[in-house]
């Protein structure tokens, strides 16, 4: 049975939001960059498990949310939002990970993010990088 994932495409002035993911080797792409968001709980629809998800890794939500795609990859189906981060990065509170930062599209489809906090590139979380390039495909 696949795991179903309901994860969040926020942007504020032309950049995303990503997280740098916990070093835990029981986690899903552990010291990777991924998007905010998480695993459905029974019962939840994709959009509530993603507004619980980011209360509970940065303490904010967006007022309106748009599905962009259903994305399948190994035993892992990922419900992908796109919402406008409207508040200032600042203001989040990083409650889950080890960094988060505001990043170009060209950040994105390098395929590696600098982490300030440990000051060294990290990768994507794999399959991200396919989300990351239909999504962006979208808006130009």
């Amino acid at each position: 049975m696949a795991v179903e994932v309901a994860l969040a495409m926020l942007h504020r002035d032309g950049r995303w939001l990503v997280q740098l993911r916990d070093e835990i080797p029981s986690i899903v792409a552990p010291g990777c960059w991924g998007l905010f968001g998480g695993h459905l709980d029974p019962g939840e629809t994709p959009e509530q498990a993603l507004r619980r998800e980011l209360l509970e890794e940065i303490s904010w939500q967006p007022p309106a949310m748009e599905l962009v795609m259903v994305h399948h990859i190994h035993r892992r189906t990922a419900h992908v939002f796109r919402a406008e981060l409207s508040v200032p990065v600042e203001q989040l509170q990083l409650l889950e990970g080890q960094d988060m930062a505001l990043v170009s599209s060209d950040d994105l489809l390098a395929g590696s993010i600098w982490s300030k906090h440990l000051d060294c590139h990290r990768p994507l979380a794999d399959g991200l990088l396919p989300v990351m390039q239909h999504v962006l495909s979208r808006q130009a």
